[in-house]
């Protein structure tokens, strides 16, 4: 089994979240997963976040978790430099093989029912795209560009 690459401050920061967040759950798992994959926090816009059984690692008290009113609160407290990368099933976003991580970035999901709204879209530098024509769940989608971004590191 392959060990995962330990990041450290000099390359970069990058953090996750979720727009509108449906299922709680998914809240709890995506934290697991960002802390497991080195995120150095996660975030809600719209939808608090309620503390759930699914974060089996407590991952709470290693890294934190931010809520933004909307889209425009978060950009206003996105960190000097940093880009916000949409994940959207979308034409014109650059899919997942061929994306390059930029050194500091915030990735931004949407619920699986609606997505990001073309409002959201507008405000990302940029969007990356999942294989399939489906949505995945929100956490394993959150997961996947996790684990591509320590991959490609």
């Amino acid at each position: 089994m392959a060990r995962l690459k330990q990041t450290y401050p000099q390359d970069g920061f990058f953090g996750i979240g979720i727009v509108n967040q449906k299922d709680p759950e998914n809240i709890g798992t995506l934290w697991r997963s960002a802390y497991i994959l080195g995120a150095s926090f996660i975030f809600t816009l719209g939808h608090k976040y309620k503390k759930q059984t699914s974060d089996v690692v407590n991952a709470w008290q290693k890294i934190p978790l931010f809520h933004y009113q909307d889209i425009d609160d978060l950009i206003e407290h996105l960190p000097y430099d940093t880009q916000l990368v949409g994940v959207e099933l979308e034409q014109s976003a650059i899919d997942i093989a061929d994306f390059k991580h930029p050194h500091r970035c915030v990735y931004l999901l949407g619920n699986e029912q609606s997505g990001l709204t073309r409002d959201v879209m507008k405000k990302c530098h940029r969007l990356l795209k999942l294989p399939g024509n489906y949505s995945l769940n929100v956490s394993v989608a959150g997961s996947i560009v996790l684990y591509d971004r320590i991959n490609k590191t």
